[in-house]
């Protein structure tokens, strides 16, 4: 692990949920004594409330989510599929080594009817996880292969995050001539996942998967009560938001 990828890691610690308010809330204690301690931890307190509740996490996963694009794409033109990974599971008995996440394996089946109704090759995304002992690319094809009856015909497997999975897959493609993908993730991911893509020089149809904020029958009286899934949306949206504003502030 690079001293980059830690600061990185530190970073999002600090500012994402639940470490946001949880820092907020060791600061107020550690400076108990300041008349400004107990307004910082009451502002800690909130937030992490506020982050717990569905219709925050919602409502932020919506705010990426409305910007996707739709999850039938129109595919005319395009020459290849590119789905990306999201992470391994570690070896699970009954799948006979590591599996992919539940993400991964949304992407996955999104992926599989798409190339079962346009009949394009498919790319592979993802690199080797810190100690997984396979990349995700190596595992998403062959659970397209064995289980989706889909063939994957490139594999990109160098990548350890967004950014690199547009980089290494734009190169292994431009080899190929193929200039214009449909670019298969998770609907709040896709945001940001286009921009990086185009800016590798690629042109992008959005085909996302999965919308949080556009399922469910509306507002009910739970959607006020505190949550992990909730926390977790949360988490997951502003880690979207901070991965734009840095490609923005990078020149992305």
């Amino acid at each position: 692990m690079t001293v980059a990828w830690a600061i990185k890691g530190l970073l999002a610690a600090l500012l994402l949920p639940p470490g946001n308010g949880l820092a907020l809330l060791g600061l107020a204690a550690l400076c108990r004594r300041r008349r400004w301690a107990f307004g910082l931890a009451l502002f800690g307190g909130l937030l992490l409330l506020l982050q717990s509740l569905p219709t925050v996490g919602s409502a932020l996963m919506g705010t990426l989510e409305d910007r996707a694009g739709a999850w039938q794409p129109d595919t005319a033109g395009a020459q290849a599929i590119v789905i990306l990974g999201s992470g391994l599971i570690r070896p699970v008995a009954e799948f006979g080594g590591e599996t992919v996440t539940d993400r991964s394996l949304i992407r996955l089946r999104h992926g599989a009817r798409l190339a079962r109704e346009t009949q394009l090759p498919v790319l592979i995304s993802g690199g080797r996880p810190l100690r997984a002992e396979n990349s995700e690319a190596a595992v998403m094809a062959d659970i397209l292969k064995n289980e989706f009856g889909i063939a994957v015909r490139w594999r990109e497997e160098q990548s350890q995050d967004t950014a690199g999975n547009a980089r290494y897959s734009a190169e292994i493609l431009r080899q190929a001539g193929i200039t214009r993908v449909v670019l298969v993730t998770q609907a709040f991911h896709m945001p940001r996942a286009r921009l990086l893509f185009e800016a590798a020089g690629l042109q992008v149809v959005p085909a996302p998967a999965h919308f949080v904020s556009k399922t469910g029958g509306g507002f009910a009286a739970s959607d006020l009560l505190p949550g992990a899934s909730a926390l977790h949306h949360s988490y997951y949206a502003l880690h979207e938001w901070l991965g734009i504003a840095w490609a923005r502030l990078s020149g992305v």
